[in-house]
């Protein structure tokens, strides 16, 4: 029977955690080898030791040594992907975005929006909402087909001034005779900063921020 293997490796002071399975797979697998060669060795030749459960341990180590390699790859492609995100990002400072997803920021009582209807509509309901989700805004919309601007004060329905931040304008549009007309929103607002304190990076747009995949357009 063959020896149990024992890990005689010190464990490493290493931070790289990749390293440090790795290290403690390098010599159990020298171990084991010491220990083959002293069995193959001192065999008995009148009784051979069974060479299919060494070859099995051999493949068994092969395998998990691929499998920490092919971790530590995948950590050192991630580490390169967010780098080239951080420098990617850098290249949006300054620039001009417009956005898509309806959000705009409201900065010094303003914030700007522009809203197109598919088609002429019977009523249109304009709707800010806050980054919670809570109406603050309502008013009545332009109901021709076409392009239009919507301009902010920043005031909630009872003229009170709400604070600085992302808002979030909703169009709801109805023809004449009931049906839905479609319709779309954008914004537009300048990069004053790049958030690296997280996972990814956010792009900075007055008191909001956002990923770079809310950005729809780019422009100087």
């Amino acid at each position: 029977m063959t020896t149990p293997v024992t890990n005689s490796t010190p464990t490493p002071t290493t931070a790289n955690s990749a390293a440090i399975p790795q290290q403690q797979l390098a010599g159990n697998f020298q171990t084991f080898l010491t220990l083959l060669t002293t069995q193959l060795k001192n065999q008995d030749p009148m009784s051979p030791m069974d060479s299919n459960q060494f070859t099995q341990q051999l493949v068994m180590y092969s395998q998990v040594e691929q499998q920490i390699n092919t971790n530590s790859k995948l950590d050192s492609l991630i580490s390169l992907g967010q780098g080239q995100s951080t420098s990617y990002a850098m290249g949006y400072l300054g620039k001009s975005v417009v956005l898509t997803n309806g959000q705009a920021a409201l900065t010094n009582g303003a914030a700007h929006w522009t809203y197109s209807l598919n088609e002429a509509a019977g009523t249109t309901t304009l709707t800010v909402t806050d980054s919670s989700g809570k109406a603050v805004y309502t008013a009545a919309g332009e109901t021709a087909a076409g392009a239009h601007d919507f301009a902010w004060d920043g005031k909630d329905n009872n003229g009170n001034q709400l604070a600085d931040g992302a808002y979030t304008l909703g169009v709801a549009s109805a023809a004449k005779d009931g049906s839905t007309v479609t319709a779309s929103v954008a914004s537009k607002g300048t990069v004053t900063g790049i958030d690296m304190s997280g996972s990814t990076p956010q792009l900075v747009i007055g008191t909001m921020e956002m990923p770079l995949s809310n950005a729809a357009l780019v422009t100087n």
